[in-house]
């Protein structure tokens, strides 16, 4: 029996307060406000780089494991075009920049989400949605509430964020996602709203990581 309730509207709604904490976070409020310490914003790039390293390839997995042709040839969009630009914005910031190791929280998202992998296919691709999902979120209500964007010296990376063309990938994500759900058998949805909540979490420790700096205690 089709549901009523689309997946990615229970999703959303089970992991909204972990969205709400999001922009309450200092490294979100200051980026906003041009007061992050560009040291903090740089680490945080260089984590980040390190990340989409195995996002990509994460997308380009899904895309081998789905049926429907168009599917595929948007999480393959996904790992081309999208994580080209976001390199290529990481690049623009860090410049030759020493990279730090990689962080335990960074290692621990990426670790989760390649445990995903091997889950069905529909578990997987909920798993990356949040990377679309809350930042296309964040970036739009840093857009939306900055006082002075025009000389925020994280603008550019506001303004990737916060595109029309970033929010109609997240969009394709979600619609791909709602699919797979609709499709999926009772136990198969809870899980992708399980990993869609440990994922979302996720995005809120690796900004608060980055806040910190965080580093390997021995």
């Amino acid at each position: 029996m089709k549901k009523s309730t689309k997946w990615s509207e229970e999703a959303w709604s089970a992991a909204q307060h972990i969205y709400h904490s999001i922009l309450d976070q200092p490294f979100v409020t200051e980026l906003a406000r041009g007061t992050l310490p560009g040291r903090k914003f740089l680490f945080y790039l260089a984590q980040d780089s390190m990340y989409l390293d195995t996002y990509s390839r994460m997308l380009a997995h899904v895309a081998s494991r789905l049926d429907d042709k168009s599917h595929m040839e948007s999480f393959l969009k996904f790992a081309s075009d999208g994580i080209a630009v976001e390199r290529a914005l990481h690049e623009s910031f860090i410049c030759g920049t020493d990279m730090p190791p990689q962080s335990p929280s960074c290692l621990l998202y990426t670790s989760v989400q390649k445990a995903s992998a091997l889950e069905a296919v529909c578990v997987e691709a909920a798993s990356l949605l949040p990377c679309f999902w809350v930042y296309q979120r964040v970036g739009e209500h840093i857009a939306a509430t900055a006082s002075n964007l025009d000389g925020n010296p994280y603008e550019k990376w506001i303004k990737t964020y916060g595109d029309e063309s970033f929010a109609e990938s997240t969009r394709r994500a979600i619609e791909i996602c709602d699919i797979l759900a609709e499709n999926a058998s009772a136990d198969e949805r809870r899980r992708m709203t399980d990993i869609f909540v440990t994922c979302t979490r996720l995005e809120w420790l690796f900004w608060e990581s980055a806040y910190n700096m965080e580093q390997w205690k021995v």
